[in-house]
């Protein structure tokens, strides 16, 4: 018998995120749409995963390192899971409740210390409550949440998969 490992596995999370992140900016620049700060939080935490799917991917583990990669993925996902939900909260506000927009993000890089820039990534602002695209009637925020559950779900998966053996 021979140890095959789970690199299509983290192939397919890693695809995910090269997806999401490409559809991201090409709704930046060639859509025109603005990203909030919410969104930018999300946007890092793709990219968070996306890295430990390609380590993942380049480390081929057989013996349990896949739990570890699933492990962190899927803590990493239920993070911006968290994000997506705030900003799909932010958009479900009535328009009395909106917070008040505040700086956009380049400018809180270079004007604000990095904690007031974290807290502000994380709980969001006005400008996170504006639905600027839908599609079949999810905005933005709902197709990161459900991009979100399926690499938790995978790296759930993993974190609980056995070694995969094959028959020689």
């Amino acid at each position: 018998m021979k140890q095959t490992g789970f690199r299509l596995d983290f192939i397919a999370s890693l695809l995910v995120c090269a997806i999401v992140l490409g559809v991201a900016l090409y709704m930046e620049f060639a859509m025109g749409l603005d990203p909030c700060l919410l969104c930018m939080s999300q946007r890092f935490v793709f990219l968070a995963i996306a890295f430990i799917s390609l380590l993942a991917v380049l480390h081929n583990p057989i013996f349990g390192g896949h739990k570890v990669y699933g492990g962190i993925i899927t803590l990493l996902a239920i993070g911006g899971a968290a994000l997506a939900i705030r900003q799909l909260y932010l958009q479900g506000l009535p328009a009395d409740q909106v917070p008040a927009c505040g700086p956009g993000f380049d400018f809180m890089l270079e004007a604000f210390p990095f904690t007031e820039v974290l807290v502000a990534m994380i709980t969001g602002s006005g400008s996170c409550a504006e639905v600027q695209w839908t599609f079949m009637g999810i905005s933005i925020p709902g197709w990161s949440l459900i991009a979100f559950a399926l690499l938790g779900l995978n790296g759930l998966r993993l974190t609980f998969s056995r070694a995969k053996l094959l028959l020689v």
